[in-house]
């Protein structure tokens, strides 16, 4: 299965990467960054660190857009530390970004791939909405969208929204009305996917590079959440994405309608999922409630364990 990533490295999109490249069934074409959890030149750094890591700088990675589409950005540092992947000690990539801009290189790609592409975005939604504007066609030749994003239930940013479609509700709402099939994997999942000590405890006894770094990205990510929520490490929020594609079902969805909330003052950004379908409109997303959790730790601690 094609796939591009479409993401802002951070903690758990560098965590994606290593579930999905960990998994020869999926060939990752490109890796296309947008901001978010970091200014756009961090999250582009930190994708080609994610990739020395585990040696595989064969996945071109391509910089996108620096801002949502009409707002100034808004990153995590308090999440993500003032690099986007505070932590370890980075090694120094080897090879530079793709010099094709991300929007014209999603497009591309899609264009002349002879097969469906997946798109998991695990950022704001900017890039993928500009591409989807720019060049319409492209719709017909995603598979799906599989993003990491949105909440029926609790935000996490605010109380109404989920930090991905806060940042970019605008560009978010472009991809939920394009009438391409979405999986939402949102809060209400990832949640329910939180990693304890004894799994951080599972990676630290590996003892290869590839564990050691996980573990260190952990330890960093897990102090924000000790702090704020109580939980031992936290949820690996883009990795629940990933997952899904990797093992469809992991994740229990149900169809719905998904507006996306951009004038409210309170309620900015905010998946508005219509889960009674009480507003008779069409469902254009199926909106992950739940996963299961015990699967996805077993599917995660397994890709980090391939890595020698």
């Amino acid at each position: 299965m094609k796939v591009i990533l479409d993401m802002d490295p951070g903690h758990d999109d560098a965590l994606a990467i290593l579930l999905v490249l960990a998994h020869p069934e999926l060939e990752v074409v490109a890796i296309t960054c947008c901001a978010g959890n970091a200014p756009l030149h961090r999250t582009v750094m930190n994708a080609r660190v994610v990739l020395e890591v585990v040696g595989h700088q064969d996945v071109p990675v391509a910089k996108g857009l620096p801002a949502p589409l009409l707002r100034p950005l808004q990153t995590a540092p308090e999440v993500h530390g003032a690099t986007g992947l505070d932590g370890p000690v980075p090694p120094e990539p080897s090879v530079p970004p793709v010099g094709e801009h991300a929007v014209r290189l999603l497009a591309r790609l899609l264009l002349e791939s002879d097969e469906t592409v997946t798109l998991i975005p695990t950022g704001p939604l900017t890039n993928i909405a500009a591409a989807l504007r720019m060049h319409p066609r492209i719709s017909s030749n995603i598979e799906r969208i599989v993003l990491m994003g949105g909440a029926v239930g609790e935000g996490n940013v605010t109380p109404s929204a989920e930090f991905n479609i806060w940042v970019d509700p605008e560009a978010a709402a472009v991809v939920f009305e394009a009438g391409v099939p979405i999986t939402m994997v949102g809060l209400d999942v990832t949640h329910q996917a939180l990693l304890y000590d004894r799994d951080l405890e599972c990676i630290r006894r590996m003892g290869t590079r590839v564990s050691t770094f996980a573990c260190e990205l952990l330890e960093f990510y897990s102090r924000f959440h000790r702090g704020r929520y109580g939980w031992e490490v936290g949820p690996v929020h883009d990795a629940c994405a990933v997952a899904e594609v990797l093992r469809p079902g992991i994740v229990q969805t149900r169809d719905m309608y998904v507006a996306v909330e951009t004038s409210g003052v309170h309620t900015r950004g905010r998946t508005v999922c219509d889960v009674l379908g009480v507003t008779g409109e069409r469902a254009n997303a199926a909106v992950g409630l739940a996963i299961d959790r015990d699967a996805f730790v077993e599917l995660l601690l397994e890709a980090l364990a391939s890595y020698r």
